[in-house]
């Protein structure tokens, strides 16, 4: 039975962000990872030529790591801006996240909150992390703690 690392659940949060499909291989623990045509329709498949042969040819060795459905990601950003003390900066998000485009409007105010803008990587990535654990668990795959 394979066992990831904690660099290697962080490598799978990060493509996860990234827009990446993510996965692993059940033998060998290898990350595979290739873009995801659905979220990219205009991606260049032949870039990932290789990849995708691979994981075709060996379907039944690999199991993929999902990502987040948009509401989740949305609650990632309602959790963070119950955390946030700053109670304009608190404020100025809750609007951006009720008006329309949400996800564009949080990420402009947090590119203009100073040292918030750290916090909310660091928050999102340990939410991240903690959605691969739980995938893992779900699939029954070690990982260190």
């Amino acid at each position: 039975m394979i066992r990831l690392t904690e660099n290697q659940i962080k490598e799978i949060a990060d493509n996860l962000d990234t827009g990446m499909n993510c996965y692993i291989n059940k033998i060998t623990g290898e990350i595979v990872t290739v873009l995801d045509f659905d979220s990219w329709p205009g991606g260049d498949t032949e870039l990932w030529e290789d990849v995708l042969t691979e994981l075709q040819e060996n379907w039944d060795k690999y199991v993929q790591i999902e990502r987040m459905e948009s509401r989740e990601s949305f609650e990632i950003m309602e959790d963070f801006t119950g955390t946030v003390d700053d109670k304009d900066l608190q404020n100025r998000l809750i609007t951006a996240l009720n008006k329309r485009h949400p996800f564009q409007n949080f990420k402009w105010q947090i590119d203009n909150s100073g040292p918030y803008r750290q916090k909310w990587f660091d928050f999102k990535e340990q939410r991240l992390i903690d959605w691969v654990k739980n995938n893992l668990d779900h699939l029954e795959i070690e990982y260190d703690l």
